[in-house]
């Protein structure tokens, strides 16, 4: 696998020379390496018919069908080969099904015939369907994960780190096998990762694989479910659980902005976007009780729509979320209604290099129980920071926090309070209530931030301090908005 990855990655830097971004390079992986597996499967794709909405029966009877096949594109080179990709990236994302939504709005990046022939050749040297799923499938997250790791132009902005993926599917165990209806979504899923860990605890719990066949099936066409706001992302899960052997539904839209359809989830895995692009923009949604711009205070109250009764979420929030304005609010409600059992503060570059000085936390919760008490455990006091190469994000950070969790999903196996000075710590609901449902507790004194020697590095000190500066704006842009409001009726 890694031989796979050096050899494409190394390309890339060839491709950068021609305008070609990384996200672009993997975006142009996901059309050819999925038109060379449907050749090795057999899958015929010489005779795509090309679609136009002015089309008539008479230009239609005209027109010749395109050969988008593996071969065909093979036996071009030059000028014919660049004109000819393009026209069958178009054609393709005209056709029904999965094949139209992999090719949606797909544009070649290529203006150098050579580039693209060196790009199908290296491609070409490996028969991907002889390789095992979960090989060929780690390759194309080895670039996913490659990309990201390039800093901001990569796929930082929708790449949540494997390690903490796999840690959370742990706890909380998304196992469709217990009912016929069971579903699992992630409504900001990016390039898939949390669906795809999801399915590989699956394959391992059950030994590779060994389910009845009509199960099999139902989870290959009928379990996994994700939405994403822009077209690459959603694109690159489609193709990343495809190489995994599922055919998932991912609709493209806004999460947050347009209102879901009446489909409800068994399993709630996600990572919401941070920031606060598009701040001072409210919802308009009659299922959000508190009206706020925070997107992330907004996707946990969709997230609250959309989980069924009994259903179990696990989300990634930064702190603000846990103590800005409008954050007791929300989780006033929240804790109402689901049973937010527990909450990990990751460790301090949890997200280095994607989101630098970024720090967060995951909240746990089951819908249909109000809570009793809220456990805490701080996994980032008095821990080094994480780094990229020194020290990454590794599943030690992980294994006594997991341990803490316990085996039940839902948060209710026999847990201890470990005491002042601990890292878990539970809160009973009157605690919380009295903080306003404030969650940012402090649990340990992070001597860490005393030691000169231990101090984060100056850029993510600085990053932390502007994300926090950026909750009090926000929190001031809905004062003067809700002022605003009241003025315009008083007038």
């Amino acid at each position: 696998m890694s031989d796979v990855v050096q050899k494409l990655w190394g390309f890339c830097h060839t491709l950068r020379h021609d305008g070609i971004d990384y996200g672009d390079y993997i975006e142009q992986i996901t059309y050819l390496l999925f038109l060379k597996m449907a050749d090795e499967r057999g899958i015929d794709l010489s005779a795509i018919e090309i679609k136009t909405p002015e089309d008539t029966e008479d230009n239609k009877e005209k027109k010749k069908p395109l050969d988008c096949s593996w071969p065909k594109l093979k036996s071009l080179a030059g000028t014919d080969l660049t004109e000819h990709y393009q026209d069958a990236l178009r054609a393709l994302g005209k056709q029904p099904g999965l094949l139209g939504d992999i090719f949606a709005g797909a544009q070649s990046r290529f203006s150098n015939p050579v580039n693209l022939k060196k790009l199908i050749s290296l491609i070409d040297d490996t028969e991907w369907t002889s390789l095992d799923v979960d090989v060929k499938a780690e390759a194309f997250e080895g670039l996913l994960e490659k990309a990201a790791s390039e800093g901001k132009k990569g796929a930082g902005q929708y790449f949540t780190p494997r390690v903490l993926i796999q840690s959370i599917v742990r706890c909380i165990k998304p196992d469709p096998r217990v009912n016929k209806d069971f579903t699992i979504c992630d409504p900001a899923c990016g390039s898939g990762g949390f669906l795809v860990v999801a399915y590989e605890w699956l394959m391992e719990q059950t030994k590779g694989g060994a389910i009845e066949r009509d199960v099999a099936k139902r989870i290959r066409k009928g379990t996994y479910f994700g939405q994403e706001l822009v077209p690459r992302p959603r694109r690159l899960a489609l193709m990343n659980l495809y190489l995994h052997g599922l055919e998932p539904e991912i609709k493209l839209g806004d999460t947050i902005y347009e209102v879901p359809d009446s489909r409800r989830f068994d399993c709630i895995l996600t990572n919401p976007p941070f920031g606060t692009k598009g701040a001072n923009q409210v919802p308009e949604r009659e299922d959000f009780t508190i009206e706020t711009s925070n997107k992330q205070l907004n996707f946990v109250q969709h997230i609250l729509t959309i989980l069924k009764d009994g259903g179990r979420a696990a989300i990634v929030l930064p702190d603000n979320c846990l103590f800005e304005n409008k954050a007791g609010e929300v989780f006033e409600i929240v804790m109402k209604d689901c049973n937010l059992h527990t909450i990990l503060r990751l460790p301090r570059g949890t997200f280095s290099p994607y989101s630098q000085g970024v720090k967060a936390n995951v909240i746990f919760l089951q819908k249909g129980f109000p809570t009793e008490n809220v456990w805490i455990y701080d996994g980032r006091s008095n821990v080094p920071g994480v780094t990229k190469k020194e020290r990454p994000l590794s599943d030690e950070h992980f294994a006594d926090f997991e341990k803490c969790y316990g085996a039940d999903p839902n948060g209710r196996s026999e847990r201890a309070d470990l005491g002042e000075g601990t890292r878990f710590r539970k809160f009973h609901i009157s605690e919380i209530k009295a903080r306003d449902y404030k969650l940012d507790i402090p649990i340990l004194k992070d001597e860490s931030l005393e030691d000169a020697d231990t101090l984060p590095e100056p850029q993510d000190l600085a990053s932390e301090a502007i994300t926090e500066l950026e909750a009090v704006v926000d929190d001031l842009r809905e004062i003067i908005a809700l002022i605003e409001k009241e003025e315009g009726v008083a007038a």
